[in-house]
């Protein structure tokens, strides 16, 4: 993308009803990926499948996200904006149609992946244009407005789909959130406008096979593992061929004049120190997001309902601090939010690893609250930091690189999370007098999402320390 041409677009750009379309569509976007984690536990009964298939809703998803937010720096140069926003509700419309009409596990998988398709175009292309159309000293704030929704749809997302699931089927969920993507859809369709230069650069087939079995490797090798353990040969195939993959897929962009994403964006320090910020806070936020409506429905055996109200107040709390965290960092840089806020998801991720059946409501709601304040203070400031350091042409390649790592974090650390805590819970049950007593089975469950938090501890500390090197970034 050429400068001269976006400063030649500039006067006649809009801002805020671009804004607002993204927003729309983000906001509702994000709603129905984590609106689905509260119905987990019916969708095993209903389908009649196990826990580590059910988690497939979720890996899928994001498996789909990591082979296609690779390729959307090359989809950013060949379309238009306008085109691909349209794009992107066009597939999360049918996904989510078909999911609201799906008779069984398969169909219901088969929309996740289309809804991922949406998103996967939808996040990259919302990075890019914020990146273009604001100046490098407003970017904080809009970052921070797009954290507000961004995770406020998250937050409100098990609270909702909780009462639904209370008085309605699972797949009301999808129902609700169709007329939000049709509404996004016309909203765009009205006021988005083009914003980048289609320089329509060569299309390297070689690269998007090697990213795609790169990524997708790493990302379905971690997916299976809870149902086949460490030592399974097809387990080991996928990470072994994903990581040679990714090796030879970075040696090939390298050796290229125009390569599909430049690697060169490792270059500046603050993008790469963003980067493994933003892939530690993300592992964090996916593997919480799927212990603690467990640990809150089976462990303290909480309604779908009651659970999501424990993890509003951190999910909204989370949200109206993000445009605040946003204005702090346009004013006085990252390193004031990032350390501190590594320094209390490090506190609340240690006292998690304490929860017992005992443990009282009140205190999860405020363990939860302060864990997501703690990450409000480090996911946007770190990514936008980051992102500043880039020079223009790099925006797409640093937005995709960006968004697939956080994918690609979400599912390992999911995956993570789910087989430390399916080990434990094997082991405690092992050792129990009664392996049937409800109370043994809610103990054990405890037990296991313990354990599981450690594990999020030890990435908390591993930020700190990455925190501590973290300037404010100066575009170049």
């Amino acid at each position: 993308m050429s400068t001269d041409a976006t400063q030649q677009q500039s006067p006649s750009i809009r801002t805020t009803p671009i804004l607002i379309s993204f927003l729309i569509a983000g906001f509702i976007g994000l709603f129905s990926e984590t609106a689905l984690n509260m119905a987990l536990g019916d969708l095993i009964q209903e389908f009649t499948i196990s826990p580590s298939t059910v988690q497939w809703l979720t890996t899928g998803y994001l498996l789909t996200l990591g082979i296609l937010v690779p390729v959307s720096g090359l989809l950013i140069q060949w379309f238009s904006t306008r085109q691909l926003f349209i794009a992107s509700m066009v597939f999360s419309i049918i996904g989510t149609l078909i999911a609201a009409i799906a008779p069984g596990f398969g169909i219901l998988m088969l929309a996740r992946v289309i809804q991922a398709i949406g998103t996967g175009l939808l996040l990259p292309l919302m990075f890019n244009t914020i990146l273009v159309i604001f100046p490098i000293h407003k970017r904080g704030a809009t970052m921070g407005l797009m954290g507000l929704v961004i995770m406020f749809a998250p937050a409100i997302g098990p609270t909702v789909s909780g009462l639904i699931i209370e008085h309605l089927k699972w797949n009301y969920i999808f129902w609700v959130s169709l007329p939000f993507f049709v509404i996004a859809l016309l909203f765009g369709l009205k006021y988005m406008q083009n914003v980048s230069s289609i320089t329509k650069p060569k299309i390297d087939v070689p690269s998007i096979i090697l990213s795609t079995i790169g990524f997708g490797g790493i990302v379905y090798g971690f997916s299976i593992v809870g149902d086949q353990g460490w030592r399974d040969v097809i387990v080991l195939s996928s990470l072994i061929v994903g990581l040679i993959a990714l090796f030879l897929f970075a040696v090939r962009q390298f050796n290229m004049d125009k390569p599909m994403i430049d690697l060169r964006v490792f270059k500046y320090p603050m993008f790469t120190l963003g980067l493994l910020t933003v892939f530690i806070t993300f592992m964090i936020i996916m593997s919480s997001m799927i212990l603690l409506p467990l640990y809150l429905q089976t462990g303290l055996t909480l309604a779908a309902f009651s659970a999501g109200l424990v993890l509003l107040p951190g999910g909204v709390l989370n949200g109206i601090m993000s445009p605040i965290t946003g204005r702090i960092f346009d004013k006085f840089g990252p390193r004031g939010l990032v350390i501190p806020g590594f320094i209390i998801m490090i506190a609340m991720l240690w006292f998690l690893t304490n929860v017992t059946t005992e443990t009282s409501i009140i205190m999860v709601i405020a363990m939860h609250t302060f864990l997501m304040i703690g990450v409000s203070m480090v996911m946007m400031p770190a990514q936008t930091n980051g992102l500043n350091q880039l020079p223009k042409n790099l925006y797409p390649d640093g937005t995709a690189l960006m968004n697939t790592l956080q994918q690609v974090s979400g599912a390992i650390g999911t995956t993570v999370a789910i087989t430390i805590m399916s080990a434990s819970q094997k082991n405690y049950i092992a050792n129990a007098k009664d392996p049937f007593d409800p109370s043994a089975i809610s103990g054990s469950l405890t037990a296991g999402v313990q354990d599981a938090f450690i594990f999020g501890f030890v990435l908390a500390i591993a930020g700190l320390i990455i925190s501590f090197f973290i300037k404010t970034a100066r575009e170049k």
